[in-house]
């Protein structure tokens, strides 16, 4: 029974430890997105970023209001202007989706962390509201996925 744990747990650590790729956008669009523009002032910008290696072999999607927006992998981000109010933001976790529930500003920028966790069979993800100075750090530390 030991081995068959020994097993599993390296299995599992390969497994996560690899790395995902998904679809990027030029280095032009990922400047602008980072120059942190405010929004137009009848829509809220929302940037979704994931910077940890942890899970590296995992893609994890993203929605919006139940629409998926992309994938994420190691160190990407998504931007995307979304309409001010009750925004629910969903990410795929083991056991099904993990929700937040962003309250848009128009006008205002908000920045979400996915975060990657073990699970017991696969890797799960959460999402977290980032202050302005946190999120701006996390999404530099990125490239903007498509």
């Amino acid at each position: 029974m030991r081995n068959i744990k020994l097993i599993a747990t390296a299995l599992l650590l390969v497994i996560l430890s690899g790395c995902a790729s998904v679809p990027m956008a030029t280095e032009a669009e990922d400047a602008a997105a980072k120059s942190f523009s405010p929004p137009p002032a009848d829509k809220a910008g929302l940037y979704i970023y994931r910077n940890s290696r942890l899970g590296g072999a995992l893609k994890k999607s993203v929605y919006i209001d139940g629409e998926v927006i992309g994938e994420t992998g190691p160190n990407t981000y998504f931007y995307t202007l979304v309409e001010p109010g009750e925004r629910k933001l969903s990410t795929e976790s083991e056991f099904g989706e993990n929700d937040l529930v962003l309250q848009a500003e128009a006008g205002k920028n908000h920045y979400v962390r996915q975060a990657i966790k073990l699970g017991v069979l696969e890797g799960g993800a959460r999402l977290k509201l980032m202050d302005e100075e946190t999120g701006q750090d996390g999404v530099r530390s990125c490239k903007l996925a498509q």
